[in-house]
């Protein structure tokens, strides 16, 4: 059986990491893939645009046990105890993803004191709500608050200073997400077959393991990041087309639908996004060129000096992928998105994927030179 530090860190059967994808609910997904032996992750995204976007923040409590009157703290706490209800009998382990960008610091503030005071007062809970995983903003200063409630930390970067920041911040599992990877891409296209590699060599020690994302999404691809030194690999695409995702049907036939050269970059909310590949992304490309020419140039923008016409445009075409209008709609996707073919349910693909790393990883040692 495939066995990482991974494994032993966070208690679960195989060293996958099911992404925190947002802005809709994934908490049906969460549970699937927590109960499938992986580590599934609970986006907060959703939750915090109930007076921006109120139909996001409708889909995310529909699967919450919660109501619009709720507020976030509110739907959090219900969340998670939801999902432990529905993982505790497999032994299922899961966390909770948070951005901690500068525009959203306080409001993941408020989800990781929920998370701890959630801990606290249901302490049979610490046994499958092990991992806060950060991500979009720098994580210094979380080391205390986070760690010293009992949790694993993991925040993902898209570069080797990123990754020694987080060395620097006391993050145990460091994910290191390539340029393949859906919606939020870093502003410098460095792809997994070089960012990978080189973070493992700058930042895994004894205390610091690494995972790697963007690209992940079968037992090949899982077999390399471990040959390449990974303890794992965070897949996103992959879990979003499978039957227990929560994500929108037009949004999922879209990555089984891709196909070769499936997607693009363009301007996405909090920076370059990659974004699946259709009439409507191809005039936001166009748009982000003239609008936002530093997506492409490796240049980061803010809110400040954005042309805001670029967010509105988002906003209407995740909005028409909730109600269901294929003209309108971007679905976000990673380049893997063209590997991707079918719609499993998440426990046989989890099987499938680890079965096929365990072939390849078996046949290694034959492909070496005597």
């Amino acid at each position: 059986m495939i066995k990482s530090r991974l494994c032993d860190l966070v208690g679960i059967k195989y060293p996958i990491i099911q992404a925190g994808m947002g802005p809709f609910s994934n908490n049906n997904l969460c549970v699937a893939a927590a109960n499938a032996g992986v580590l599934g992750l609970l986006s907060t995204s959703g939750l915090f645009s109930k007076d921006t976007q109120p139909w996001i923040y409708e889909d995310f409590i529909k699967t919450a046990e919660s109501t619009m009157d709720d507020e976030m703290d509110v739907v959090l706490e219900n969340l998670l105890k939801r999902t432990y209800r529905l993982t505790k009998d497999s032994g299922g382990i899961f966390g909770i993803n948070t951005m901690v960008s500068a525009e959203l610091r306080d409001k993941a503030m408020v989800m990781i004191d929920t998370a701890i005071k959630v801990c606290e007062e249901n302490p049979d809970i610490r046994k499958h709500f092990k991992v806060i995983f950060t991500s979009a903003g720098d994580p210094v200063g979380l080391k205390d608050k986070i760690k010293n409630a009992g949790f694993t930390w993991m925040h993902v970067v898209p570069s080797v200073k990123g990754a020694q920041r987080c060395k620097k911040a006391g993050v145990d599992v460091i994910v290191a997400s390539g340029h393949e990877g859906g919606f939020h891409t870093s502003w410098e296209p460095v792809h997994s077959m070089i960012l990978l590699p080189a973070v493992v060599e700058a930042v895994s020690d004894a205390k610091t393991l690494v995972c790697g994302a963007g690209g992940f999404c079968d037992g090949k691809t899982l077999a390399a990041a471990l040959v390449l030194g990974a303890d794992g690999a965070q897949m996103g695409t992959r879990f979003l087309a499978t039957q227990e995702s929560d994500f929108h049907t037009i949004w999922k036939q879209s990555v089984v639908d891709a196909g070769d050269r499936g997607t693009l970059v363009a301007r996405g909310f909090v920076g370059p996004a990659r974004w699946i590949k259709n009439p409507r992304s191809e005039t936001h490309a166009a748009n982000t060129l003239k609008k936002s020419p530093g997506v492409f140039l490796g240049t980061p923008d803010d809110y400040s000096t954005l042309d805001m016409s670029l967010i509105d445009y988002e906003i209407d075409s995740i909005r028409a992928v909730c109600t269901g209008d294929k003209e309108k709609a971007m679905m976000a996707a990673g380049e893997a998105a063209q590997r991707i073919n079918d719609m499993p349910k998440v426990a046989d693909m989890v099987q499938g994927i680890v079965r096929e790393a365990e072939d390849i990883l078996r046949q290694v040692p034959s492909k070496f030179l005597a």
